[in-house]
């Protein structure tokens, strides 16, 4: 009877152990995915990075592994789908603070606002200032905030709109419906006669953002449910659900398409299983017109 439950416990903690190490391994390296689609009304072909969830982590004295991959890219502009800070009262900001004003220099940034940059904005009997100072510390005209704004690309017709959605949206446990009215309340309606590139960090809401009209979604948030399994995907969601449905890739709802990336970063647990860190690069292309028209 001792001899069975020795080897179990060896054969329990050497799995324990090799988990841990994939865990730190994972949770301390980046992939970069390449993906490609054609949208209606893009004008000129483009490429950008799509970054989301960094929540300060550095690869790299600085981060200049991640910058060094970002520029053998060399992408026409970079989307930020949030969550590149995280809300904690006395966490430095510094890292993605300098991240962004590096690359600034080379390239056009519009960060889309995640869960954290807004409990930080909204929230300011906690965390006082802190959003004000991020702002301000992003001195670059190349980085251009987008809170539930849109900016146009005109060399490419495209219109990309930043979500910043309301924190009642970011339930645990469960996934609020979302008020009918409430994406045109907030961000107006899609720009018609333009490839409109919607950033919203929460994926749960996909078929409410294809509903408005967005083209491509670009979301984040999930961080691939930290341990990604065979089949089943992703295991949990900041939402503290089980195997959500949108825990990274590629999802089409109507018209639309979602890449959702499973983060740059991680925050609380500093662990990833089986789920490396994402960066993509993305190409646009102008869909195809139907011969048949």
């Amino acid at each position: 009877m001792n001899g069975i439950f020795w080897i179990t416990a060896i054969a329990v903690a050497v799995v324990g152990l090799a988990l841990l190490i994939v865990g730190i391994i994972d949770g301390n390296r980046f992939v970069v995915l390449r993906e490609e689609f054609a949208l209606p009304n893009i004008t000129k072909e483009c490429r950008f990075v799509f970054i989301s969830d960094l929540h300060n982590k550095v690869y790299g004295k600085e981060n200049q592994k991640l910058i060094n991959a970002i520029k053998e890219i060399n992408p026409d502009f970079i989307l930020a789908a949030g969550d590149l800070v995280t809300s904690k009262e006395n966490e430095d900001m510094t890292p993605a603070i300098k991240l962004i004003n590096t690359l600034s220099n080379d390239y056009l940034i519009y960060y889309g606002m995640g869960n954290h940059e807004t409990k930080i904005k909204t929230n300011r009997k906690e965390f006082g200032d802190k959003f004000d100072t991020l702002k301000k510390s992003l001195t670059s005209p190349n980085v251009v905030f987008l809170e539930n704004e849109c900016a146009i690309l005109l060399d490419y017709n495209i219109a990309i709109t930043g979500l910043e959605l309301d924190l009642r949206y970011f339930a645990h446990f469960k996934i609020k419906p979302m008020e009918k009215s409430y994406l045109s309340a907030t961000i107006g309606t899609p720009k018609r006669g333009r490839c409109n590139i919607l950033i919203a960090h929460n994926p749960d809401y996909f078929p409410d953002y294809a509903d408005w009209g967005a083209d491509l979604v670009l979301s984040g948030h999930v961080h691939g449910g930290i341990m990604r399994l065979p089949v089943l995907g992703g295991v949990i969601a900041p939402s503290y659900r089980i195997f959500p449905k949108y825990d990274g890739g590629i999802f089409k709802e109507k018209n639309s398409i979602m890449l959702l990336s499973r983060g740059i970063g991680s925050h609380t647990l500093p662990l990833r299983f089986f789920n490396p860190a994402e960066l993509y690069e993305v190409t646009l292309k102008s869909l195809p017109h139907n011969n048949n028209e």
